[in-house]
């Protein structure tokens, strides 16, 4: 008798015992592959914020601590006076695109080819640029300008008026340029012989327009050219 009522202690504990974890599971839960590893230390990549005011808070930008900070201190007057107006501009990318712009319009006005003018220049630049053209049309001439290497492509000036950023950029190229009139003869230039040639041109982009392109409102060739 005594046996039995040993068994019958050794079953209530065990029972007992299974009731405790499963009351300690249900309260604690359970971890699974993607929780942490104890220290907080997580292998992979982060998961997700959880909810819809973790996910703002991780989008908050600091403007005032952005305000603060200080411009590099090896900028030119130039990009100094860019990164006063938007410290997250893209001044490289910019550049490479203005030396594709430029590499682009010197050949179309060369080949007077207008379509390919006419969306990179504002009206006030595409009308001399197209009139040009049609002198040279009339007269039965020919132009041919090949850059052969650029030798600078700089920010000379930064500037905003309104919405408006208005940015020059300084080109130091070397070309073949040369005229021909309707015979063929060579009026003006070399097939040879390459000129260093500088001019700044200035773009603009409106900051509001939601189109990344910029358009070319003015040139000009700068008193010094480098040899």
């Amino acid at each position: 008798m005594g046996g039995d009522l040993h068994n019958v202690d050794l079953i209530l504990f065990a029972l007992v015992a299974v009731f405790l974890v499963l009351r300690l599971r249900s309260v604690l839960g359970q971890r699974n592959e993607n929780d942490p590893p104890p220290g907080g230390w997580r292998r992979g990549p982060q998961s997700a914020p959880d909810s819809a005011a973790e996910k703002v808070a991780d989008n908050v930008i600091d403007l005032n601590a952005a305000r603060t900070t200080r411009p590099p201190a090896d900028l030119s007057p130039a990009e100094a006076d860019l990164w006063a107006i938007d410290p997250a501009f893209d001044l490289n990318g910019f550049l490479s695109g203005a030396r594709s712009a430029f590499h682009m319009i010197v050949e179309a006005y060369a080949a007077g080819n207008r379509q390919t003018l006419r969306p990179l220049l504002t009206d006030e630049v595409f009308q001399p640029f197209s009139a040009a053209i049609g002198q040279r049309e009339l007269a039965g001439e020919s132009l041919t300008a090949e850059i052969i290497a650029f030798r600078a492509v700089e920010l000379v000036a930064a500037r905003q008026d309104g919405p408006m950023l208005l940015l020059s950029v300084r080109f130091v190229t070397d070309q073949i340029n040369m005229r021909k009139d309707r015979e063929g003869r060579v009026l003006d230039g070399d097939p040879v012989r390459s000129n260093r040639i500088a001019d700044e041109w200035t773009f603009s982009r409106d900051r509001r327009s939601t189109d990344p392109n910029w358009l070319l409102v003015s040139t000009r060739a700068p008193s010094d050219v480098p040899s």
